[in-house]
């Protein structure tokens, strides 16, 4: 009798984890699939150093944005390390919903105005899509130009345009790297120095030294520059802090201007060459 109750009573455990099994299983098929995890900052700040990064806005997000670029370093006193000629950015940025940013600003260099809008195709998932993809473009209006030096200017000679494709990836909790495909287009430029249409390969990282600091670097080169060109490929070298509700970065680039446009088509420094320049500067974004 006491062989026939624990058989029994075996029997009675095993059907009931059967039956737990069955009911998980039901469970789950009625609560349908689970949503994906997307990976989440791969960069903490909406650009890389100077060149975008495939962080958006939120959806009603504004960030107010100044950047400066400081002069040449090479100079040492003479121009104060930079502080007698110095470039400004202004602007701010939207996030129109969760997957679209629209931005504008206005800079020193040339007096520029530049609009700019930033569309996410698609997220880095866990488990899942390897990669995010971005769309960056901008248009850029010079309004340093005189009507009166340039009887023939037309409006359309004021502008220059951007578009970039840009895929970054989350390699680990530390490790994040990007790649942008650049095109560049201006309506008024000159022959013997640059392309009025001109393409750009591009790459930046993000090392991740501690909660709050990272190190970043980015490198764009041209596909087919003018040989007699003055202009070289950028190069910059940043640093994030990120402060609660802004992110703050400090960086050293070859290339002064800061509208995407002139950055990469018109940067005259070199980090090798003595007799060019090096700039250093900062962004910082503050977030209502």
């Amino acid at each position: 009798m006491k062989h026939l109750f624990i058989s029994m009573f075996a029997l009675c455990v095993v059907g009931q984890a059967f039956a737990q099994d069955d009911l998980l299983n039901e469970l789950e098929k009625s609560a349908g699939p689970q949503p994906k995890q997307i990976e989440m900052a791969a960069f903490k700040g909406l650009q890389v150093c100077n060149m975008q990064s495939t962080k958006l806005a939120v959806k009603g997000e504004w960030y107010f944005v100044v950047s400066h670029r400081f002069g040449n370093l090479k100079e040492g006193t003479n121009n104060f390390f930079g502080l007698d000629n110095a470039y400004t950015k202004i602007g701010g940025v939207y996030g129109a919903t969760n997957w679209w940013t629209l931005s504008a600003s206005r800079h020193t260099y040339k007096k520029t105005y530049e609009l700019g809008s930033k569309l996410k195709f698609a997220n880095q998932e866990v488990d899942g899509f390897p990669i995010t993809i971005v769309a960056y473009n901008s248009l850029d209006i010079n309004s340093e130009l005189k009507k009166e030096l340039n009887p023939n200017l037309k409006f359309s000679d004021r502008l220059s345009f951007s578009s970039q494709l840009i895929l970054s990836r989350k390699i680990n909790e530390s490790f994040s790297i990007e790649l942008n495909g650049i095109y560049i287009h201006k309506n008024l430029y000159e022959p013997t120095e640059e392309r009025k249409d001109e393409g750009l390969i591009a790459a930046g990282g993000r090392y991740k030294l501690t909660k709050r600091l990272s190190v970043n670097m980015e490198y764009a080169a041209r596909t087919s520059p003018l040989k007699a060109s003055p202009y070289d490929n950028p190069l910059a070298l940043g640093l994030d802090i990120e402060t609660g509700g802004h992110v703050f970065q400090l960086l050293f680039a070859s290339s002064q201007p800061m509208n995407d446009v002139s950055y990469y088509t018109n940067g005259s420094g070199s980090w090798t060459d003595n007799t060019k320049g090096l700039y250093f500067g900062f962004n910082m974004y503050r977030v209502f």
